[in-house]
């Protein structure tokens, strides 16, 4: 058994689960485009499509996906329907994600904090 070292603590098993599942979803180029553009502030499907090159249904798949995981939310104004990221830890996810990417590359991070 390991004596561990004082005051180290694993965490919980659900939250260990919580943070496997967020990160499952960012797992996906399309999905981390998506949770890019959502960081510049809410936004459409279409502008979503737009600005992730791709179609407002896959974009619409993906949004459904990352809004169960509880990842973004969606409010309702007449009949178009605005996305937003759930809370500012998606985005820091994103952005040290990407910026992982960019030392990986051997380049300094190009991705400046999203208002």
């Amino acid at each position: 058994m390991h004596g561990g070292i004082d005051g180290f603590e694993m965490p919980a098993p659900d939250d260990v689960r919580r943070a496997a599942d967020a990160l499952r979803m960012l797992a996906d180029p399309t999905r981390l485009n998506i949770l890019w553009a959502l960081m510049q502030g809410e936004t459409s499907v279409a502008c979503l499509a737009e600005l992730a090159g791709t179609t407002p249904t896959a974009v619409s798949q993906h949004l459904s996906k990352l809004r169960l995981a509880g990842l973004v939310t969606n409010r309702r104004e007449g009949t178009f329907i605005f996305y937003a990221l759930a809370d500012h830890h998606i985005g820091e996810l994103v952005r040290q994600a990407l910026s992982h990417a960019d030392h990986q590359a051997g380049r300094t991070a190009s991705h400046p904090a999203a208002s």
